[in-house]
């Protein structure tokens, strides 16, 4: 994973990706395949569940970042007061 050169912290993106890749890993689990299994499939097959999982991990990244978004306003109003 590459880091930032001032910090040691995974830069945004990065970590976007491998929380990414993690969904969908959990996605294709949840109905019974890993990465491995899916290059054993029929290209259809596999190309379907990839559209899938896709579809999912990015609909939970965007509710995450929804919720990262009005955590961050939730906190700003009640810094204010």
């Amino acid at each position: 994973m590459a880091t930032n050169k001032n910090e040691d912290q995974p830069i945004m993106g990065d970590m976007h990706a491998v929380l990414e890749k993690s969904l969908i890993e959990a996605y294709l689990m949840g109905k019974g395949f890993s990465m491995e299994k899916l290059k054993k499939l029929p290209k259809a097959e596999a190309k379907r569940l990839m559209t899938e999982a896709s579809i999912y991990a990015s609909g939970k990244l965007a509710e995450l970042e929804e919720r990262a978004h009005f955590m961050d306003e939730l906190h700003d109003a009640y810094s204010e007061e």
